[in-house]
């Protein structure tokens, strides 16, 4: 498993320079606990940068960036693109919403622009896991895609692969794919690797964990020698640690602590409840003014409290994996639109999910692992913002959430609190609920024969649009 792989050599499309894979057993950094310790870089990494401006992106790329106001680069951005951008592989790992996209997009896009692929055969490619986190993707890189002139195709599950192959057929620059779906298109003859010449692993943790990694290891083999590979994750675990030994060859690392990286604009809370209680209390939070993200354990304890809320009078819509991709699409723009003000959820919504302002999370049941409880509070706090994660605790569960928190490097607060009391209202803004029962229309479901991969002209309309969305100014992107 650990075989060498071809030497890279000079090439126009590939990195200048032929650089040597360490040899021999270098001494690593230390790790945190249940992590690998993270391999020595043997070339020197170029430094850091304080602006985009300072990069030698394509100007197209760069005015995109500007009219976006993206001008100051996030530390795993600025630590990272001076050397993905000279075809450096990367090793980088930070914790959901540290800008993660951009470090490996940026350098995605202005290595492939000028290039023009042949049908089924894109030139860049990026794996992630889930459906949702492949949106997320594509929604972020689209409008700096179409400032290059690069064409962007989505190959996932759940949505027509009939018309996923046209995309492909028609020729796509850069793909964004899940392994599985992926895997069918060229057992189908519809898409080449030969020619990716960048690839990137997006949280390649959970792809690991969801036991994706013989087909990712069956696709990488696939892509061009030589090629740029860049693997970010929120965390590095054994699994990690093949692919890195593999496939990266002298990477450059950047690791910002997946705990540390929000202790500053992520507060933890550890709300002891009554089982008799903790019912009134979840509506109560839910009930709040704001956005908030209710995480439970199973789709029937999910679809259970959301009927619940609804007849509260809590603008509320269930999201997990029995819903069709079309309406899990349609939920969440219903969530960020704020049409619906509370997305109860199980973790298919961990990961891939940003939503602008959103400031509280809750673990109604607390997740079993502390990798879950990391990317279940990543969906707040977001690009530098602020925001809190809340685990509701039983008197039965106070060990086991313990023991989780300690593995997820967490100090929490705890406060023991009742429903109507005011320290649950400071904590969580929780209120009483009207009482007065509202109706959501519910997202129609749409045959996954009918949807596309690309999407409609419209949808990437608003796709680019949510891209550029945000603040006004010097703002960072995730």
């Amino acid at each position: 498993m650990n075989r060498a792989r071809p030497s890279r050599t000079t090439s126009t499309h590939d990195r200048s320079g032929t650089r040597r894979r360490p040899q021999g057993h270098h001494a690593r950094q230390a790790a945190p606990r249940g992590e690998f310790a993270l391999p020595k870089t043997v070339t020197p990494a170029l430094p850091a940068v304080e602006s985009f401006a300072d990069l030698a992106l394509p100007a197209p790329l760069l005015a995109a960036l500007g009219h976006d106001g993206v001008t100051v680069p996030f530390p795993i951005q600025a630590a990272t693109l001076p050397n993905s951008l000279a075809g450096r592989d990367v090793l980088g790992r930070g914790r959901t919403g540290s800008g993660k996209t951009l470090a490996f997009g940026l350098p995605l896009l202005a290595r492939t622009a000028g290039r023009r692929a042949e049908p089924r055969q894109p030139l860049a490619l990026v794996l992630v896991p889930t459906r949702e986190l492949a949106q997320q993707v594509t929604d972020a890189l689209t409008p700096y895609a179409r400032a290059l002139r690069l064409r962007l195709a989505t190959v996932v599950g759940g949505m027509s692969i009939g018309r996923q192959a046209n995309a492909l057929r028609a020729g796509a620059e850069v793909v964004v794919a899940t392994p599985g779906r992926l895997k069918d298109l060229i057992e189908r003859g519809q898409c080449r690797l030969d020619e990716v010449a960048v690839t990137v692993l997006d949280e390649a943790d959970q792809m690991a964990d969801m036991g994706f990694m013989p087909q990712v290891t069956a696709l990488l083999d696939q892509v061009r020698p030589g090629g740029q590979r860049m693997l970010f994750s929120a965390t590095l675990d054994r699994n990690v640690d093949l692919l890195v030994r593999r496939y990266l060859t002298d990477p450059v690392v950047h690791s910002v602590d997946p705990s540390a990286g929000s202790v500053t604009t992520m507060e933890h809370h550890v709300l002891h409840v009554h089982e008799t209680d903790k019912h009134r209390t979840t509506t109560e939070i839910a009930a709040r003014d704001g956005r908030v993200i209710m995480f439970l354990d199973t789709k029937h304890a999910v679809d259970r409290l959301t009927t619940h809320l609804l007849g509260s009078g809590v603008r509320a819509a269930a999201l997990h994996g029995g819903r069709s991709q079309p309406q899990r699409t349609r939920t969440l723009a219903q969530f960020k639109s704020g049409q619906v003000t509370v997305l109860v959820a199980t973790n298919v919504a961990a990961r891939g999910i940003h939503v602008e302002g959103l400031d509280l999370v809750v673990n109604v049941d607390p997740p079993g692992d502390h990798k879950d409880y990391l990317h279940r509070g990543g969906r707040t706090a977001r690009a530098g913002e602020s925001g809190s994660v809340v685990t509701l605790v039983t008197t039965r569960q106070r060990r086991e959430v313990s023991r989780l928190m300690a593995s997820a490097g967490i100090t929490p607060m705890i406060t023991a609190v009742r429903s109507g009391e005011a320290e649950l209202n400071r904590i969580t803004g929780a209120q009483a609920p009207s009482g007065v029962p509202v109706v959501i229309a519910a997202p129609p479901a749409e045959s996954p024969r009918r949807a596309s991969g690309r999407g409609s002209a419209s949808a990437r309309g608003r796709r680019g649009r949510a891209a550029r969305g945000g603040a006004a100014g010097n703002r960072r992107v995730a």
